[in-house]
């Protein structure tokens, strides 16, 4: 026995140096694949630019300087401008918050209808899977240009393609909560002839509400930037309003960095209010647990 030990341990130590050199070529592979395929891509970038990347370098904080000279020349007016921008600013909460809203009671659906051991239809699962893959693919300003193309410009176009994204985000993520839920409040509401929706709501949500609206404040915060993104296409909110500032260019430049200040203290003040909220749900559920 101690022979065949002796004869396993040098067989076993070159096929572990075999795998290991073996992964460090795959490694060095795709390395270098990566690199050349980094100074591919910024080689064709810089042959239709307009004008040589390099050539333009020098160049690079000229607009940020002339459009933070213009509002240092008018600082007095940005309380106006606050004033004035504000309405546009609540729109593009509101679209945020109702895609949010929205986009996660579809994706809890969808999340529990792909969860295995969950499921109403487990044959469906990968349907639904599929489903939500799709929903995440598409980007929202590709879905808010047919929209707007359809339905014409305004808030509704974004808030329909944010909350068709959001839908399939959440759903991902809300499926994989599901994953860690107990089965056995489910199983023992089965037992008394409870339907797969009292299931659901009795057995299953108690246990993954604290996490569900933990990820939902996490992609509201989201959807004010993607809200603010959209306006430059049609899509209403504040985003139009940055979009019009900055095309009338010189003379509106404080305009422009008036939306920018207010975008950026509102999407700062949100973060902090939501990222308390989700300590205190997950922490504040852990404690609550632990007590127990």
């Amino acid at each position: 026995m101690t022979a065949t030990m002796t004869d396993t341990c040098p067989d076993t130590r070159s096929a572990y140096f075999a795998l290991t050199r073996r992964k460090r070529m795959y490694n060095s592979i795709f390395l270098v694949l990566f690199i050349a395929l980094m100074v591919a891509g910024f080689a064709t970038a810089d042959d239709r630019n307009a004008g040589s990347f390099a050539d333009g370098l020098h160049r690079l904080f000229d607009f940020p300087a002339e459009v933070l000279g213009e509002a240092a020349q008018k600082l007095a007016e940005f309380p106006a401008h606050f004033a004035r921008f504000l309405p546009a600013l609540i729109e593009t909460l509101n679209i945020a918050g109702a895609a949010t809203l929205v986009g996660a009671l579809i994706a809890i659906v969808l999340s529990l209808l792909s969860t295995r051991g969950l499921a109403l239809w487990p044959r469906a699962i990968p349907l639904f899977r599929r489903v939500m893959d799709i929903m995440r693919a598409i980007p929202e300003i590709v879905i808010a240009l047919v929209l707007i193309f359809v339905l014409g410009g305004g808030p509704v176009p974004a808030m329909i393609a944010i909350a068709f994204h959001t839908a399939g985000a959440l759903g991902k993520l809300f499926s994989e909560v599901n994953e860690n839920a107990s089965l056995k409040p489910v199983e023992g509401l089965q037992s008394v002839g409870a339907g797969w929706v009292q299931r659901m709501v009795l057995g299953v949500m108690p246990q993954v509400s604290p996490n569900y609206l933990s990820y939902a404040l996490l992609r509201f915060e989201i959807n004010i930037r993607a809200s603010a993104i959209l306006g430059f296409v049609g899509a209403g909110g504040i985003g139009y309003e940055l979009k019009n500032a900055m095309s009338w260019g010189k003379g509106k430049y404080d305009e422009a960095a008036a939306i920018f200040l207010l975008l950026f203290l509102t999407i700062v003040l949100v973060d902090q209010i939501s990222s308390a909220l989700r300590e205190r749900l997950t922490h504040g559920n852990r404690k609550s647990e632990a007590t127990l």
